[in-house]
């Protein structure tokens, strides 16, 4: 005979149970928010103490992901962030069988902030293309990204739909072939104004990635930021005898 204790246990256990399956059989999809906690512990007549041991243990396996403030999600599929290649993020989501929506935030001609005039080896007086875009997939928000071009590869992406043309591609279109990156990539937390773009709050945990791209014949110009949210990446690569190089170091804020 079950005892007092035992129970309560054995309830919250078959309500993880019961939405484990319905997540795996697709009734609520990656990404996609569960019903509150109320109308889930109404749904299934308990306290809401037994009802958060459910989610709990769901978390535990990495069903879900409870979001201060917005409420409780289907763990989304986390994008590979293939290290090795030269590709637009937009390409690498959509090879892995994502949809992706890219939103245009900003673009514009501004004079180079210092960093990026150092990056291009630039004049500060110089200017160049600010193109900022945010990409979305698995229903939320997921990279922030901020590019400037060098002015003289800039004339002809005025006018270059971003929401669907990656700019590797839009440079390509124009007759500029790139070489090569470097890139660095280290850990931060989503501040207030980045968070304004992003689907999570600030103090999330992103990984911050600087790439600067070069053509054939050794030029920078493209310099990139992209701010990604942790909980949607994962770094993957093939590593080789002869092949990539990773340099481990401090973490240090770049300016």
């Amino acid at each position: 005979m079950a005892t007092g204790q035992d129970a309560p246990t054995a309830r919250y256990r078959t309500i993880a149970a019961d939405l484990a399956a319905k997540i795996r059989a697709g009734d609520y999809r990656p990404g996609e928010a569960l019903p509150s906690q109320r109308d889930l512990s109404a749904a299934y007549g308990v306290t809401l103490m037994t009802l958060r041991q459910a989610l709990r243990q769901l978390s535990d396996e990495g069903l879900i992901e409870q979001q201060p403030g917005r409420g409780t999600f289907v763990t989304p599929p986390h994008l590979a962030y293939r290290l090795g290649s030269l590709r637009s993020f937009a390409d690498d989501l959509r090879d892995q069988g994502h949809e992706v929506r890219t939103t245009v935030v900003g673009r514009a001609v501004r004079r180079l902030p210092a960093r990026i005039a150092g990056a291009l080896r630039a004049g500060v007086t110089d200017s160049g293309l600010r193109l900022e875009r945010v990409r979305a997939f698995a229903g939320r928000r997921a990279v922030h990204q901020v590019s400037w071009v060098r002015a003289s590869h800039a004339a002809g992406l005025r006018e270059v739909d971003f929401t669907t043309t990656s700019l590797y591609e839009a440079l390509a279109a124009g007759g500029v072939s790139v070489a090569r990156a470097t890139e660095t990539i280290r850990p931060g937390v989503l501040d207030m104004a980045l968070a304004a773009h992003l689907d999570d709050a600030p103090g999330a945990a992103v990984l911050i990635s600087d790439r600067t791209t070069y053509t054939l014949d050794g030029t920078a110009i493209v310099v990139d930021r992209a701010t990604i949210l942790g909980s949607m990446m994962q770094i993957n690569t093939d590593r080789a005898a002869r092949g990539l190089s990773l340099r481990w170091a401090a973490s240090r804020d770049v300016p």
